[in-house]
């Protein structure tokens, strides 16, 4: 998958690139601060240490993408696939993320204080050392999510599927249907 050469030279003069194929794209270190990326295929995007501070990507796909360390506070990622995304390091302080789909993605380390995770598919989530305080995780589902060392003060999870989900002192088995 290549980037449609002509999205990214938009994405770039217009910070707007709704729809857009931006697949494969390299934009490490970009400066995306209020882009709107609404429903962009971003998958394999490496985003590195990106800018991504009230950007719209409602509806994006970010499946595969390298987002290390990318500053998405207060981003819109309602509805959207970070499959597999790898967000380690990742600021998503404030972020709505409401009914996204996260398995597998790798959280390590990541801030998401008061980001809106409800609805949201974090099955198989590796949240190691994740800072949660006063996240939303309502309907979340956290089947096998591997949560050690995270920080929940303040989270609420209620109604979450906490299904073999790994967290300090927690058996998650007893959750299981």
């Amino acid at each position: 998958m290549a980037a449609d050469p002509g999205d990214v030279e938009k994405l770039k003069a217009t910070n707007n690139c709704v729809d857009c194929d931006l697949s494969g794209a390299v934009l490490r270190r970009a400066y995306l601060s209020d882009a709107n990326l609404t429903g962009a295929n971003l998958t394999n995007a490496n985003l590195e240490w990106a800018n991504l501070r009230d950007a719209n990507l409602t509806g994006a796909n970010l499946t595969n993408a390298f987002l290390y360390a990318a500053d998405l506070t207060n981003a819109d990622l309602t509805n959207a696939n970070l499959t597999n995304a790898k967000l380690t390091y990742a600021n998503l302080s404030g972020a709505n993320l409401s009914g996204a789909n996260l398995s597998d993605a790798n959280q390590e380390w990541a801030k998401l204080r008061y980001a809106n995770l409800t609805g949201a598919n974090l099955t198989n989530a590796f949240l190691y050392a994740a800072d949660l305080t006063n996240a939303d995780l309502t309907n979340a589902n956290l089947t096998n999510a591997k949560l050690a060392g995270a920080k929940l003060a303040g989270a609420s999870l209620s109604g979450a599927n906490l299904c073999k989900t790994k967290i300090l002192g927690y058996d998650g088995n007893r959750d299981c249907p």
